[in-house]
């Protein structure tokens, strides 16, 4: 080999070293790209168990029924006095929720806003979209409005286009059963499909979003019915003060809203929910 072939060799070993030395890459088969982001797992996305969900401050979640003039039950209250204990809730600086924001307070330890309280409708009445829904949404209010599929557009209920105008201003929609028979009846899978299965699939048509949310007719539950609307809810909410230990979410409490001063109503709230609220 004349001595211009080993000076060319010289060069081109020169030229290899020397691209090897600044990429670092080329001298192994299993470099990892410097640019690929590794995921971590945070603690939202891992579920807190039975325990840990019964051990979080409960949210007062009120229950209203009828809201008119004239109507002598523990379950009505007058337009007035709904007006003035929502009033009262927004002067006192509370924030009305819903129940996505609960359920992620409850199993992924999301923060919610400050003095949070949740307020609900139970029967489909026409005038929870008529008069209610007005007076939350002045004030920055949304609501849940449970529906009995039962009676859509008979009078003095709501109609089908009023249930999905509350869903387009942002209220959540859920279920009240067909027609209001209380769980603790269902005696077979075909009243399941009757009461929770079938109606749950009309309302996600009319309302065009899913129905994760039930509330039970009397507010009255078991363990059996807990159980079984575990696998078609996220959550579920009682009138009963106790709470099933291994389904706390399908047994999620409520208070009464009745007719009486608004701070009645806010006493009423530390009472059953803690002196914090």
């Amino acid at each position: 080999m004349n001595k211009k072939k080993l000076l060319v060799s010289a060069l081109l070993l020169t030229f290899v070293f020397t691209a090897c030395k600044h990429n670092p890459q080329a001298t192994s088969g299993t470099a990892t790209d410097s640019t690929q982001t590794v995921k971590t797992v945070t603690p939202n996305e891992t579920k807190n168990t039975n325990a840990q969900i019964l051990a979080r401050p409960e949210v007062p979640v009120l229950c209203y029924h009828r809201i008119a003039d004239g109507k002598k039950s523990e379950y009505a209250v007058t337009p007035a006095t709904f007006a003035a204990q929502m009033k009262i809730l927004a002067d006192s600086g509370y924030h009305a929720i819903l129940p996505a924001q609960l359920y992620d307070y409850l199993v992924y330890n999301k923060s919610l806003p400050e003095k949070p309280v949740m307020i609900t409708f139970d029967d489909s009445r026409e005038e929870h979209a008529a008069v209610a829904a007005p007076i939350l949404e002045k004030l920055g209010f949304r609501g849940v409005f449970f529906i009995m599929t039962i009676t859509y557009n008979k009078k003095n209920y709501m109609t089908t286009e009023q249930i999905a105008g509350l869903a387009k201003a942002g209220h959540t929609v859920g279920l009240h059963s067909w027609d209001h028979t209380m769980v603790i009846k269902y005696k077979d899978d075909a009243d399941w499909q009757k009461q929770a299965v079938e109606p749950k699939k009309k309302l996600e048509k009319i309302v065009g979003q899913p129905v994760n949310y039930w509330a039970y007719p009397n507010g009255v539950y078991d363990h059996k019915g807990a159980a079984e609307l575990s696998k078609h809810f996220k959550l579920a909410f009682t009138l009963i003060s106790k709470r099933d230990t291994l389904y706390p979410l399908q047994t999620v409490r409520r208070m009464l809203a009745t007719e009486g001063t608004p701070q009645g109503l806010l006493k009423s709230m530390r009472r059953t929910f803690g002196k914090k609220h």
